[in-house]
C-alpha cells in the first residue's frame, strides 16, 4: 500500500472530510483508515482484507465490529460502494455521490470499472414506476473480461 501526502489525497478522502464537517459527523481515525485502505487498493477490498491491512499497520488486529461500523458509515453516506457479488468494497471512482451505479467486473484480473452511466435505464425506470416501487439505491454488476484479459486469453 502506497501512502499519499495529504495534498494528493484521493478525491473521496477530501470529500468525506468536507462532508463530515458540513454535516457534523466525526471522521474518526478508524473510518479514515478504512477509507484509505479501500481508496488505495487497485481491486475491491473485503472486510477481512481491511482488518489484515490494519493489523499489519498497527501490529494489533482491530475488532471486526469496529471495521463493520466504519464500512456502514462510509456506505451509508455514499463514499464507498459494496460490490455484492464479490462481498467487497470500492470507493466512488469519480469522487461524487450518486444514487445508482453500474459496475463492469473482470473475472480475469478482478478489476472493477464503475461506469459513468449513473442513471437507471429507461426501461427499468418505466417498469419500476409502473409497479409503484420507489428505489433508494441501485447497482448493476456485469461480469466479463476486460480488454487486457480478453486479448491475453485470445493469444
Amino acid at each position: 500500500m502506497v501512502k499519499k501526502s495529504s495534498k494528493k489525497l484521493h478525491p473521496v478522502l477530501r470529500n468525506i472530510e468536507h462532508y463530515c464537517i458540513k454535516h457534523g459527523h466525526q471522521l474518526t481515525k478508524q473510518r479514515k483508515s478504512v477509507l484509505k485502505i479501500i481508496a488505495n487498493s487497485k481491486h475491491p477490498v473485503g472486510a477481512y482484507q481491511i482488518i489484515e491491512a490494519l493489523s499489519k499497520k498497527t501490529g494489533v488486529p482491530p475488532k471486526p465490529p469496529t471495521i463493520y461500523r466504519a464500512i456502514d458509515f462510509l456506505t451509508k453516506h455514499g463514499f464507498i460502494h459494496r460490490i455484492e457479488s464479490l462481498n467487497a468494497f470500492i470507493v466512488f471512482q469519480d469522487g461524487e455521490q450518486h444514487e445508482g451505479a453500474q459496475f463492469l467486473i473482470c473475472d480475469g484480473c478482478g478489476s472493477v470499472i464503475e461506469t459513468q452511466a449513473h442513471h437507471m435505464p429507461r426501461s427499468a425506470q418505466a417498469h419500476i414506476q409502473e409497479i409503484g416501487f420507489k428505489p433508494k439505491h441501485w447497482s448493476v454488476e456485469i461480469h466479463g473480461m476486460c480488454i487486457i484479459c480478453s486479448e491475453s486469453e485470445a493469444s
